[in-house]
């Protein structure tokens, strides 16, 4: 018997996106949308001397791939660099169409039953995405 796609991990990861906040409360904030799924994702981001990261802010329409993905994003933003953020997207892109598992960023590798649906890649990768444009427009 195969793996569920939606295991629990995923879900009790889609249920603990932080930094979470109302679309129409974030004015000003980057939005991306996924063309392959039709999530989108609104974020804000403040960066400190360094260009690191110190304050992000979320809106998340997605799957409970691309929420649980917010999740993991969100959970380990702060202080990271635009450098770490656009390391782990292309990590990430690199294993979602087979590669190495990414290890610059903890946990995506619960994401591990979507690899195989394509389908679902663009919201797993909406997050990063979203978070590098935030810290492009932060700077």
């Amino acid at each position: 018997m195969t793996e569920p796609l939606y295991t629990r991990e995923i879900l009790r990861l889609a249920a603990s996106i932080p930094y979470l906040e109302p679309f129409e409360e974030l004015e000003g904030a980057i939005e991306l949308r996924s063309p392959t799924c039709g999530s989108r994702m609104r974020m804000a981001v403040e960066l400190d001397w360094a260009d690191r990261i110190v304050r992000l802010r979320q809106a998340v329409e997605a799957c409970a791939f691309g929420q649980a993905t917010a999740a993991l994003m969100g959970g380990h933003a702060m202080g990271r660099s635009s450098e770490e953020a656009a390391t782990a997207l292309k990590e990430l892109e690199a294993w979602l169409a087979g590669g190495d598992a990414p290890t610059s960023w903890p946990g995506l590798e619960a994401l591990a039953p979507a690899r195989s649906k394509k389908g679902r890649h663009g919201a797993i990768l909406l997050p990063f995405r979203t978070l590098v444009a935030a810290i492009e427009a932060a700077r």
